[in-house]
């Protein structure tokens, strides 16, 4: 006779809002307890939603490819949709199918490289326009070197002039998601409340970037070989052969816009706090520079040679994950490591947890770029380490994302080097990406060119 699946343990919450006050205030820290505290399943409540932790790499298998499709995006991204509509992020099942097969071209790796001169002229750009000894907010910086990246190579369009407004409204958007995510905010939307005004005037602000991009591009009529040229040609020859309407579109642009820039602004933004805290990777890292180099900026042909570099972008996000967990909703019944996970409950599995645990990552708060020689990432269960999530809906543009990271790093640390300020604070932020807090990374640029 085969046992009944146990129920999960957790902590007991507060009638009717259980652990939303616990999780609201600092969710990295709740997850982390839940996994230390309760072990790699483990049961909280939000308001009525009951919500269960998985931290072994064997769970999140299970949940994002084994039996992904028991599983549907969970509240954040439904919630997400206020902004990103039915984009790649947040759409589901065969229209979602039917997106990412119009979208793969433009991700593919002979495109990626032909993004690179793009990359590396913006960074360029950033490098000479930083003063030796001023005082920067690296996050903002990255910021606005990394909206420019996406506009010129993923729309092919000059969105540095509309970066101030873009980013300003992507800040409000971002500040005002954790209004979105309070419990019954589906009913506080149908209020004329504050928050719900400016959400709704940030997110027009990003629309008329995006619609404006897209009428020039129809008007144009030629293919200008970058994301919307794919997307504005592309016609789905597997269904039933139209091509996308301008909301398809913007629903796209808008994913694009979002996970393209913000992602890779935050990963960059950490890593030079890292460096900046660890002297001798930061050493040897410009040590790679000098020899692969030998004083130029890089290209699309040095990314394979820039191996320490990119083990340092990785070791960045493994300790600040741009994207920090990742929920599903269980749409049926489902057993995992002997526990029951009800149908209609939300499982979350979260990078920032997962990539601090001890029994895969020894001494995990040490900065440690080492850890992703080829040797060390094979020794490792695959799921110990995903920031770009798993299975069908692992990002599509994570190639484009690591030639970035690296490129950008590269071309920037080859000249400066930076400094966290005397009496900065830095602190996370956790809202759809792992953003630094308020106040940003305050950081002195200092020159290392004679």
């Amino acid at each position: 006779m085969v046992a009944a699946p146990a129920e999960a343990p957790g902590p007991k919450g507060f009638w009717p809002v259980g652990h939303v006050v616990q999780y609201r205030r600092d969710p990295l820290a709740h997850l982390t307890r839940m996994a230390r505290e309760y072990g790699d399943v483990a049961r909280f409540n939000i308001a009525t939603q009951a919500v269960y932790v998985l931290n072994h790499p064997d769970y999140i298998k299970d949940v994002l490819v084994t039996h992904q499709a028991r599983f549907k995006k969970g509240r954040a991204l439904q919630r997400a949709k206020r902004l990103l509509g039915e984009g790649l992020l947040t759409s589901e099942g065969d229209f979602w199918r039917r997106q990412r097969r119009l979208a793969q071209p433009a991700f593919h790796r002979q495109r990626i490289n032909s993004y690179a001169g793009t990359m590396v002229a913006h960074a360029e750009k950033t490098s000479a326009r930083w003063r030796d000894g001023e005082t920067l907010d690296v996050s903002g910086e990255m910021m606005r070197l990394t909206l420019a990246v996406v506009g010129k190579t993923l729309f092919d369009a000059d969105v540095e002039s509309d970066a101030d407004e873009v980013g300003a409204a992507l800040a409000e958007v971002m500040s005002l998601f954790g209004y979105l995510m309070l419990p019954f905010s589906e009913l506080l939307e149908k209020l004329p409340l504050p928050p719900r005004r400016r959400f709704e005037r940030a997110r027009a602000r990003l629309d008329a970037v995006i619609y404006r991009i897209i009428e020039e591009r129809r008007r144009e009529g030629r293919d200008r070989g970058d994301l919307l040229s794919t997307l504005l040609h592309a016609v789905d020859e597997e269904g039933d052969r139209t091509g996308m309407t301008d909301e398809q579109l913007r629903d796209e642009l808008m994913t694009v816009f979002l996970a393209g820039h913000e992602t890779t602004a935050n990963a960059l933004a950490w890593t030079w706090y890292l460096l900046s805290q660890n002297p001798e990777v930061e050493a040897r890292l410009h040590a790679e520079l000098a020899e692969v180099l030998e004083g130029r900026p890089p290209t699309a042909e040095d990314f394979p040679r820039l191996r320490y570099t990119e083990m340092v972008v990785a070791e960045s996000m493994r300790l600040y994950p741009p994207a920090w967990a990742v929920g599903r909703l269980a749409l049926e019944d489902h057993e995992v490591g002997g526990y029951l996970i009800p149908r209609g409950s939300l499982v979350l599995v979260s990078q920032y947890v997962m990539h601090r645990d001890p029994r895969f990552w020894p001494e995990p708060e040490r900065f440690d770029p080492e850890r992703f020689t080829p040797e060390a990432k094979a020794s490792r269960p695959q799921f110990s380490y995903f920031p770009f999530g798993g299975g069908p809906r692992r990002c599509v543009g994570e190639g484009f994302a690591w030639m970035e990271g690296v490129l950008l790093l590269a071309a920037l640390a080859r000249k400066w080097s930076l400094r966290l300020a005397p009496g900065a604070n830095v602190s996370t932020e956790p809202r759809i990406t792992l953003r630094p807090g308020k106040g940003g990374i305050p950081m002195t640029a200092v020159n290392r060119e004679p």
